[in-house]
């Protein structure tokens, strides 16, 4: 890690021993603790603040370029932001007496394991009752767009493919961008997503001024997206009704028609292990009107695949949070 220096100031601990005590903390809290949860949480002001931008730069009169120009502005500078903000944290963690507790709380209000975990358990379980109804609202509320013209089937896929898309997101990708470069990297990744999750939908309003966000997410997720397939392969092994086999095909082969290339990894991994046929064409939402089909199984997705989704993904947390223990072991050994 590039910034492990950083641990040596008078009330510096071993950042991965911060990780490793967040990931556990996040298991237990998670779900009461997110930005979905808390009206008060740094992500919902940062949000706040990249709305702001939109409805002062994004302005419809201009033109293409103009707005491109201004959303690669935009994303320099809140980027800029946010990893500033980190390095002042992480710098007033080691040098406050227990000031280590202020950097274990930012680390658990910017990992999202559990969280995601819960709201696409509330799906299965809102089918599992039938209610369609109440499964497409909680589907909509974790960014399943146009759940509301979804069946029972594309809900339950979506959720899926959620899950595995967050578990880049939300798990891998924090702990290898803390890994490397402390809590200015994980600030960084998540002041990204946050840009992206607000301009980087490929609406026409969009299109232009959130073209650098959405590129710029992604290029984030490039290393993380390989490496939290392979924890969903590694985690199939221990599932009984998983299929590493068929993981590891569609592993292989859905990065390349997936609408992202490196969520192809995780959600290829996903499909092949369930057996199912993930993405998809999908009515009612822009990002799946003419996406591919990913692996060749069944489309007809149940609620008990939602658990079994969740298990897998549950598996794989535990697989990464072991491989941080690991490694910090290792550091102080």
């Amino acid at each position: 890690m590039f910034l492990f220096g950083l641990a040596k100031g008078p009330s510096g601990i071993d950042p991965l021993l911060l990780l490793l005590m967040a990931l556990i903390i996040d298991t237990v809290a998670g779900p009461s603790l997110s930005s979905r949860s808390l009206a008060i949480h740094p992500l919902n002001g940062f949000a706040a603040l990249v709305r702001w931008c939109d409805r002062k730069l994004n302005r419809e009169r201009r033109s293409a370029t103009t707005r491109a120009r201004r959303g690669g502005l935009v994303v320099l500078m809140l980027v800029v932001i946010g990893g500033a903000f980190g390095w002042a944290i992480a710098w007033a963690a080691r040098e406050i007496p227990h000031g280590f507790l202020l950097e274990l709380v930012a680390i658990i209000l910017l990992i999202d394991q559990r969280a995601v975990h819960e709201h696409v358990r509330k799906v299965g379980a809102a089918l599992a009752n039938e209610s369609l109804g109440a499964a497409r609202d909680n589907l909509n509320a974790i960014g399943g767009i146009g759940a509301s013209r979804l069946d029972s089937h594309a809900v339950v896929r979506t959720a899926i493919e959620i899950a595995a898309r967050s578990f880049v997101y939300g798990v891998v990708a924090p702990v290898f961008w803390y890994a490397l470069f402390g809590l200015p990297g994980l600030c960084v990744l998540r002041a990204a997503a946050v840009i992206d999750d607000v301009v980087g939908d490929p609406i026409e309003r969009n299109r232009a001024f959130g073209f650098a966000a959405a590129r710029f997410n992604e290029v984030l997720a490039i290393i993380p997206a390989p490496i939290a397939g392979l924890l969903l392969l590694i985690a199939s092994l221990f599932v009984p009704t998983a299929q590493p086999k068929r993981a590891a095909r569609a592993m292989l082969g859905g990065a390349g028609p997936y609408r992202s290339r490196a969520m192809g990894w995780p959600v290829g991994a996903m499909a092949g292990a369930l057996g199912l046929a993930l993405a998809g064409p999908r009515q009612g939402s822009v990002y799946h009107a003419a996406t591919p089909w990913i692996d060749a199984g069944t489309a007809r997705a149940t609620p008990l695949d939602v658990r079994r989704a969740l298990f897998l993904f549950t598996v794989a947390c535990l697989i990464n949070g072991a491989c941080v223990a690991g490694i910090a072991v290792a550091r102080l050994t």
